[in-house]
């Protein structure tokens, strides 16, 4: 079974080899500060103190193993009689191998050893399919009176001045003993070596520079876990059953990962790598979970690969026992997650706490397998996070402030929306909780999990702090915003006259009533004793529900049996259509149960309008919003 192969290879280990680098690649680009960058790299390396495991590691270096047949190419040089087809079937054993990606640094790196006087037959080689001239041009650059035409080939002009470069750089660094530099760059600097098996090296070329997606830590870590040579076994069947595993079950890990159900649940929207399973490895880098020596900071270094040779160190000895020691503990990682997911409560509370800042390993650091312990642990950590703090209370001191539920209103300094989030959002879980809580221990259905907020949707269509009661006044000034809100109020109006009227608006009638006269006459038929709210009061916790983006959007200023309307279309994919006697296909959206629950008026004890959200509605919804702090320990007199 042939897998890609993956090492540390020096530059020193380099030198005697030959690379080509193939027609699909660009020529010579790097800049005057990219080579200075590179050299003044290597002499901080050579300058500080390091142990002799200490290295400085390059990106990687993608080659592929050019196919040699001997049969077939003296078959070939028998058949073809043209020189240059000759030439290249001899290329191919001169230069076995393809760059695939690495070939400017590779050419920089080949411009500093000629600077610091290595020769012709002490470097490695390189060649360059479609640009002629450009391994002899390298050759000759550090040689005297040599006559060199930059001008002939734009390639020519850049590997120049990259050797212009290098040399004022070492003219400036006084300090930088080229045999010490020398000794550095052939020694300490490595290449991860990466030796790919893909049968179409430009499918990998275009991936790693056209699409810019560079080889991951996971990609190079497998190619790790997978090599033959790690395997110190004689029977074929077992490596190839362990390699089968082990591919298997990563497969397996990632195809879990991509499920933004699951993902979304320990992370935010924003990760940019394209295989997920990273972040385990990253983890398990930052908790040091294989017990490397306390050294391995200093090897590993700070750049994206520092990971991949956290790995590499560990299974350096090359033995079945490290691989599997390994593998086991990134099972290890991805079970417990597993295992949190799949539980009600802890699901909840981890993707709680997640959304609200806190550190993934920090919250692992905490899990040792008892469950109690870690939700006890998870409440408190919840707790902290939605208390009213201290400073808070001063703030309000002299407002009187009756309960922990009224919040500051301060727009500009301390957003009422901003501190009643986290208050809704655990509102909504503790809602889900007990609803699941009783439906498992309901004979009827015995479900563990019936279902479960999905906080994927929550992140991915940005939710936000939306008004019950409509903060601002809308002034219904445009006839399109006139006419949506009368199609509306015929849903909230019972068999009347005003029927009539709003029709003959809607259709346009030339003896149609004004918008301000119906307005009025509605208003007083479905709004009764209409209530005053003062600004403070839509500004506190019982007028505000968790909306999507884009339900807010048709949601708007609009009166309350409206936005109960749009409410119930978004969640039925439904909506009313333009002559406001129907229903006709339209968006759908998640609605949070809490949300759904406001305009149900399921936390109001004794209903009096479905029309309007009254203060009555307000104060039990309240009372819901204080049995989910005091499932969490948040008491009253804790806050008086």
């Amino acid at each position: 079974m042939e897998e890609n192969k993956i090492e540390l290879k020096s530059v020193g280990e380099l030198l005697g080899m030959s690379f080509n680098i193939p027609n699909y690649q660009r020529g010579y680009r790097w800049t005057e500060q990219q080579v200075k960058d590179l050299l003044n790299d290597i002499w901080e390396f050579h300058k500080k103190e390091k142990s002799e495991t200490e290295f400085y590691c390059l990106q990687p270096l993608v080659v592929k193993r050019r196919g040699i047949n001997e049969e077939d190419i003296l078959r070939q040089i028998k058949e073809i009689g043209n020189i240059e087809e000759i030439k290249k079937i001899v290329n191919s054993i001169k230069y076995p191998w393809d760059v695939i990606d690495g070939q400017q640094r590779l050419t920089t790196i080949f411009i500093i050893l000629s600077v610091l006087g290595l020769n012709e037959t002490e470097k490695y080689t390189l060649e360059y399919e479609t640009r002629s001239g450009s391994q002899d041009f390298l050759n000759k650059i550090n040689k005297s009176g040599e006559n060199i035409n930059i001008g002939e080939n734009i390639d020519f002009f850049h590997i120049y001045q990259a050797k212009e470069v290098a040399e004022n750089w070492f003219k400036e660094n006084k300090k930088a003993i080229k045999e010490a530099i020398k000794d550095t760059l052939l020694n300490k600097v490595k290449f991860i070596w990466y030796e790919t098996i893909e049968e179409d090296p430009i499918k990998v070329f275009t991936r790693l520079n056209i699409g810019k997606i560079p080889l991951t830590n996971s990609e190079l870590i497998k190619a790790l876990l997978l090599n033959s040579s790690n395997f110190k076994s004689e029977d074929v069947n077992h490596l190839r059953l362990k390699q089968q595993e082990i591919a298997s079950e990563w497969d397996n890990i990632e195809y879990t990962l991509q499920n933004d159900e699951f993902w979304l649940f320990l992370h935010s929207p924003n990760y940019d790598k394209p295989t997920r399973i990273d972040f385990i490895f990253d983890l398990i880098v930052k908790k040091n979970s294989l017990g490397l020596e306390k050294e391995y900071k200093n090897i590993i270094g700070t750049d994206n690969y520092q990971t991949f040779r956290y790995f590499n160190i560990f299974l350096s000895e090359k033995s079945e026992e490290k691989i599997t020691q390994c593998w086991s503990e990134v099972k290890k990682y991805f079970q417990t997650f597993q295992e949190w997911f799949n539980d009600l409560e802890m699901y909840h509370y981890v993707g709680f706490l997640i959304d609200q800042g806190k550190e993934l390993k920090k919250i692992y650091d905490k899990w040792e397998g008892n469950k109690q312990q870690f939700i006890k642990y998870l409440k408190g950590e919840i707790k902290g996070k939605i208390e009213i703090k201290e400073e808070i209370k001063k703030v309000n001191s002299e407002e009187k402030i009756k309960d922990i539920l009224e919040i500051p209103y301060d727009i500009e300094n301390y957003p009422p929306k901003t501190k009643c989030k986290p208050i809704l959002l655990f509102h909504n879980i503790y809602t889900v909780i007990k609803q699941n809580s009783k439906l498992e221990n309901d004979d009827k259905y015995g479900l563990k999990v019936f279902y479960k907020f999905p906080f994927h949707l929550y992140k991915k269509e940005k939710w936000d702090v939306e008004h019950i009661n409509s903060n601002t006044e809308n002034n219904l000034e445009d006839e399109k915003d006139q006419k949506e809100w009368l199609r509306y109020s015929l849903l909230a109006l019972e068999k009347s006259d005003v029927e009539d009227d709003i029709t003959k608006f809607l259709n346009n009638d030339n003896d149609k009533k004004t918008f301000d006269e119906l307005y009025t006459t509605i208003e007083t038929k479905i709004g009764g004793e209409n209530e005053e709210w003062d600004e403070y009061s839509k500004n506190q916790i019982w007028n505000f529900v968790l909306l999507d983006a884009g339900t807010n959007r048709g949601y708007g200023n609009a009166i309350f049996p409206a936005k109960r309307r749009t409410i119930i279309e978004k969640e039925s994919g439904k909506k009313l259509n333009k002559d406001g006697n129907g229903f006709e296909d339209g968006a759908i959206a998640f609605i949070p149960p809490v949300t759904k629950n406001v305009f149900l008026k399921y936390y109001t004890k004794n209903i009096d309008s479905l029309t309007m959200w009254t203060q009555q509605d307000a104060g039990d919804y309240k009372e819901n919003i204080r049995e989910a702090l005091k499932f969490i320990g948040i008491k009253e007199q804790e806050n008086n």
